[in-house]
């Protein structure tokens, strides 16, 4: 079926299950992170952004596969069509919700592209998966592509800056803003790193604190 002459019904048929998945893991992410709030007193998830590509974008993608614009061409070729953003206060959490996301049963990771071990050319950092999640319909089980990207605050507002530079510029961006560009993302990674020195510095405070109490406890 070809998308460039399907009908609102058509496109919102096939649609759907995207937006089931969102659905699916919005509502395990939350959990997450809401059990780890209880089990550990910290929130590793700040922030979940979600959305579905549109699809214009869906075609311009397919075009610079140099792809024909079909339904079964776009789930063979488009991994990005639902994606979650998720936004952490620190590099650590990141990794934890990595972890997490790994260990459900029904989630399988298909790729990961680690920016943050390996960040882009021009300084971009982010930990990219992609996943399958099972959409359970009235007939079928469909095990639906998510792309997740996972980045600190701070590489969330860099991303976000560098966006709208390159949105602006239609991707001809001046040297000097590129170099610009390349100096924030290591002021933004040495932000990230003086904030988990401070995090660790804290929970090492807490547990001297609460080994004293304890002492403090059995000496009575």
């Amino acid at each position: 079926m070809d998308i460039q002459t399907s009908n609102i019904k058509e496109w919102s048929s096939f649609m759907m299950k995207y937006k089931f998945a969102l659905d699916e893991m919005n509502t395990k992410l939350k959990i997450l992170n809401e059990e780890f709030q209880i089990l550990h007193d910290h929130n590793p998830i700040e922030h979940i952004k979600s959305r579905l590509k549109k699809p214009k974008s869906i075609s311009a993608k397919l075009e610079r596969k140099n792809v024909k614009p079909t339904f079964e061409n776009i789930e063979e070729n488009v991994f990005d069509i639902a994606g979650i953003r998720v936004t952490c206060s620190f590099i650590s959490d990141i990794y934890k919700i990595y972890d997490l996301i790994k260990n459900q049963d029904d989630i399988q990771i298909i790729k990961v592209k680690d920016y943050i071990a390996n960040p882009k050319p021009n300084g971009y950092k982010s930990l990219h998966l992609i996943v399958t999640v099972p959409v359970f319909l009235t007939d079928r089980t469909e095990n639906v592509c998510i792309e997740i990207q996972i980045r600190t605050i701070a590489m969330d507002f860099w991303a976000s800056l560098e966006h709208k530079i390159y949105y602006k510029f239609q991707d001809e961006v001046p040297n000097k803003l590129t170099s610009e560009l390349k100096s924030a993302a290591e002021m933004v990674h040495f932000l990230d790193c003086k904030m988990k020195d401070i995090k660790e510095e804290m929970d090492l405070y807490k547990s001297e604190e609460s080994l004293h109490k304890k002492k403090q406890t059995l000496a009575f």
